[in-house]
């Protein structure tokens, strides 16, 4: 690639990945569409998005884990739901078309903004529920669908994790976002990645730009979401679920 391309990713990557990592998700909003407006093939570009985004999940949890070590116990809820789905969805978006399920994704992701809208007070202040073993396993349940969409959609799925977080399991935005880009961007999207990778190819070349630009991007993304609090986190990512969701029924 040239330069003036390779400046190009690193701009698009370093302004999806911030908004990712201040909203809880999205980053596939900005960077997978451009990876194949750019020339790479769906399969190629989805591939190489997931490796990229790996590095959101670093950059993230560099940021968060200064501030506030996560629940790891909690964590792991997260991680044994959700990665079996990412695997699932990953081995079988290949080989089926994708524009019915992106138009219901886009729909579903709308509704997510909505409600965020609609409920003023979501998120704003921790108010732990459903931490028994009904609460768990419907939780995880879910977890794991959101996980097959995360493997083969890939677009705005950390978004699902976010509001999921606060809805059902009481986190406050702030939170879930960490959670979120710590476990999504990190683990779900790194499995992912080795998943895809393993079943096709992946563009090595356009991965220096879209690395850099995902580790600046994820770093000062989750500074500012812990600099600004919950009302912020909120605003943002209502707007980031309208502008995916409108995205993927347009596309």
């Amino acid at each position: 690639m040239s330069w003036f391309d390779q400046i190009l990713l690193f701009l698009i990557s370093l302004l999806a990945n911030l908004l990712s990592a201040f909203a809880g998700g999205g980053a596939g909003l900005i960077q997978l569409p451009a990876l194949i407006f750019l020339g790479l093939p769906f399969s190629l570009a989805l591939a190489t998005h997931k490796v990229a985004s790996v590095f959101l999940g670093i950059g993230a949890t560099v940021r968060n884990l200064r501030e506030k070590p996560l629940d790891w116990k909690f964590a792991s809820l997260i991680l044994a739901s959700g990665l079996p789905g990412v695997i699932l969805g990953a081995n079988i978006i290949l080989s089926i078309p994708d524009h019915v399920a992106q138009v219901a994704l886009g729909v579903l992701t709308i509704s997510l903004g909505l409600y965020s809208i609609f409920k003023p007070n979501l998120g704003q202040h921790s108010q732990p529920q459903h931490r028994d073993r009904r609460g768990y396993l419907i939780g995880g349940g879910l977890l794991f669908f959101i996980g097959v969409l995360n493997g083969s959609l890939t677009s705005g799925t950390g978004l699902f994790v976010t509001l999921w977080l606060v809805r059902w399991f009481g986190l406050d935005y702030k939170t879930a976002v960490s959670y979120t880009l710590v476990l999504v961007g990190l683990f779900w999207n790194g499995t992912g990645a080795v998943t895809l990778g393993l079943q096709g190819s992946i563009a090595w070349d356009w991965l220096p730009a879209l690395i850099l630009g995902s580790l600046i991007g994820g770093y000062l993304g989750a500074h500012l979401a812990i600099a600004k609090g919950n009302k912020w986190i909120k605003r943002i990512y209502e707007v980031v679920t309208l502008t995916v969701g409108l995205k993927l029924i347009l596309s």
